[in-house]
């Protein structure tokens, strides 16, 4: 008996097929013999069902065969997905060179002439196979490397979420869900220099709680923290424009920044928030200015150049904040920079 290396796929599934019974039974005993499991067909038809419902490692296919022959064959199998990956070796007394030519173009992987060696047929053999082993392999590889591919891209889109939702945690403030006063600075510093570059009007916002110590202390921290966060609402729905940053300044003090926003809109818009508010009707019994909760709102406004600073805008927002509270609180002032 022949030897040689020790095949890559020694418990390999081989279909030999072939109308002739001595072939079949030649073939089978040499291929049995070096270990393969072998499985036979007399025609094509019941070869083509095979290859589809069990999985094949190589298939030894004659050329000539009644009904369909082994050319047919070797189409129908390397036009179907779950089969055109299956080597094939054909088998034939045909020796014409158009014939071989004719084996390769139909997709055939090796041909061997009858009558046949056994050495031939097993060296042919255990080529293919070989052949077959490499490319299990390499798909294998692919396999896992795609494999591999798309879990770093989910962990990589998993980690720019996670990115993605810190970076909007950093900037908000954690009870009231609005900008924080990190964000307020850096939101300020850009618009700032946005508007002496183009020269258009900016204006700020601040507004406090009127006595929320005694509201507090009246109703308890839980209470006030809701009474912050319907206060922060109530800010946001007012000053609504996409360009507008609502924010938390600290404690119960709240600003708006508003671009292109001239002096008094900016009033405006801060009266309507006081009455948007005081509309929220939450009962303040200890308040010393009006029986619900209500704002008290210092507004500042200028187009940004050399001769001021963003500083000076926030201490100007600030002291006319300071005239509202001193003048009664529940109220809206304008202070323009000196």
């Amino acid at each position: 008996m022949f030897t040689a290396e020790r095949s890559p796929l020694p418990n390999a599934k081989i279909l030999i097929v072939d109308d002739r019974q001595d072939n079949l039974e030649l073939l089978s005993t040499i291929l049995t013999s070096e270990g393969y499991q072998v499985q036979k067909r007399d025609c094509g038809k019941l070869a083509i069902e095979l290859a589809k419902t069990e999985p094949l490692d190589l298939i030894v296919l004659d050329i000539s065969m009644p009904e369909m022959d082994g050319f047919e064959v070797c189409q129908i199998l390397k036009n179907d997905s779950h089969t055109q990956d299956i080597p094939i070796i054909f088998i034939s007394s045909l020796t014409d060179v158009n014939d071989k030519t004719k084996a390769f173009e139909y997709g055939g992987n090796d041909y061997i002439t009858k009558p046949f060696q056994i050495e031939e047929v097993l060296a042919r053999v255990k080529n293919q196979l070989k052949i077959r082993h490499l490319q299990m392999e390499l798909q294998a590889k692919n396999a896992r490397l795609e494999k591999e591919n798309r879990d770093r891209q989910d962990a990589e889109a998993q980690l720019l979420r996670l990115t993605e939702r810190l970076g909007k945690l950093a900037m908000l403030d954690g009870l009231t869900q609005i900008a924080n006063r990190l964000y307020f600075d850096e939101f300020l510093t850009r618009e700032w220099q946005r508007g002496q570059r183009e020269q258009f009007p900016l204006s700020l916002i601040i507004s406090d709680v009127d006595y929320f110590k005694l509201y507090n202390d009246c109703f308890g921290h839980q209470q006030g923290d809701l009474c912050l966060i319907k206060v922060a609402q109530v800010i946001s729905k007012v000053a609504k424009r996409p360009a507008d940053l609502v924010a938390r300044y600290g404690g119960e003090e709240f600003v708006v920044v508003l671009p292109r926003t001239p002096a008094q809109s900016a009033l405006k818009l801060a009266d309507e928030i006081r009455l948007e508010v005081k509309g929220l009707c939450l009962e303040h019994p200890q308040s010393l200015v009006s029986n619900y909760v209500s704002l008290s709102l210092g507004v500042s406004s200028v187009v940004p150049n050399f001769k001021y600073t963003k500083k000076q805008l926030l201490v100007t927002a600030d002291k006319a904040l300071y005239q509202a509270k001193k003048q009664g609180r529940d109220r809206a002032i304008l202070q323009l920079l000196d």
